[in-house]
């Protein structure tokens, strides 16, 4: 089946009021009935702003960049974005089509 793979790209502020982004964007996505996603720390990384973010043992949690990925149907994707589009965010996201499937099976 062809999908989508629709990508979020960020960094998180430990010190900002609320849950860290990638844990928000996870929750929203979960109550808008999205399939599932995933949440990945970089090891280091520079966004729009120019400033260089980079892991260091003993750092506060979320001050790293943060990927958020989601596998979705076209239809899931428009969704997913028509509705932050209506929320006080801003991310950046890549959206790529995909081939989906599931491989073996479970005994």
């Amino acid at each position: 089946m062809l999908g989508v793979s629709l990508r979020f790209y960020f960094c998180d502020e430990p010190n900002q009021a609320g849950p860290l982004l990638y844990e928000w964007l996870l929750q929203h996505a979960k109550n808008i009935g999205m399939p599932g996603a995933s949440a990945f720390r970089a090891i280091a990384g520079f966004g729009r702003h120019g400033q260089m973010r980079e892991s260091h043992f003993g750092e506060l949690s979320g001050s790293q960049p943060v990927l958020v990925e989601f596998l979705l149907t076209e239809e899931d994707a428009e969704n997913l974005l028509k509705s932050l589009a209506k929320e006080p965010v801003a991310i950046n996201y890549a959206r790529t089509s995909v081939e989906l499937g599931v491989v073996g099976a479970r005994s």
